[in-house]
């Protein structure tokens, strides 16, 4: 799963790297999953929106983080938890900021410039995946984790103010309840980090803090 999903975002970078400026922002916006797209019924957006991270060197450098939350998350709980965690909170931070986004617009409390904001990348997953970690850590660190990125993630929204953040605090809240899910289940391994499971998770945070800094 984490290669496959990898490989097909390595092709997308490539390819906007290659295309004119106008070209790429056709791309993205064709792919955006903005209110102008989804109340046109574009909801295959809500997967092409997925598969695009941008061009040029920092998308690599993003490729390469999240390559190693994707392989922390399978190796902890499998393809199949990883892609329905991912899922999960990128589609349903996407359909909550859309709700929230249209009755800003509808009550002219937002421009309806916002309708056709550029709305793509892997962050709203990725925030879940890092709450569903949860599940993977020892019990001792379990409140520490999902306290510290929930209060990151508040901070983000208060000081940014953009529905990116709110979509962030969503997609986290969305991947911690699914991690203490799993937690419940009793069936996800609770057995310690190895050396190479730990450096993943260093690499994973640092793209979560800067998914929420940045």
């Amino acid at each position: 799963m984490t290669l496959g999903y990898l490989l097909l975002l390595a092709l997308s970078t490539i390819l906007l790297t290659v295309l004119s400026d106008s070209a790429e922002t056709k791309v993205v916006l064709h792919a955006s999953t903005n209110l102008h797209n989804l109340l046109r019924g574009h909801l295959g957006t809500l997967f092409s929106s997925a598969l695009i991270i941008g061009g040029g060197t920092v998308a690599w450098g993003v490729l390469l983080m999240f390559g190693a939350l994707l392989a922390l998350s399978e190796l902890r709980f499998g393809g199949r938890r990883l892609l329905a965690v991912f899922l999960a909170g990128h589609i349903g931070a996407t359909l909550l900021v859309a709700a929230g986004l249209w009755i800003g617009v509808h009550e002219d409390w937002l421009p309806h410039s916002i309708t056709l904001a550029e709305d793509v990348g892997i962050s709203y997953g990725a925030m879940a995946l890092v709450g569903a970690l949860v599940a993977s850590l020892p019990s001792d660190f379990r409140f520490l984790w999902a306290a510290g990125w929930s209060a990151l993630a508040v901070d983000a929204v208060l000081s940014g103010r953009t529905f990116t953040n709110v979509g962030h605090l969503l997609a986290l809240t969305i991947g911690l309840a699914l991690g203490y899910r799993m937690l419940k289940a009793a069936d996800t391994p609770h057995r310690r980090l190895t050396w190479v499971e730990g450096a993943l998770l260093v690499m994973a945070v640092l793209l979560s803090g800067a998914l929420l800094i940045g």
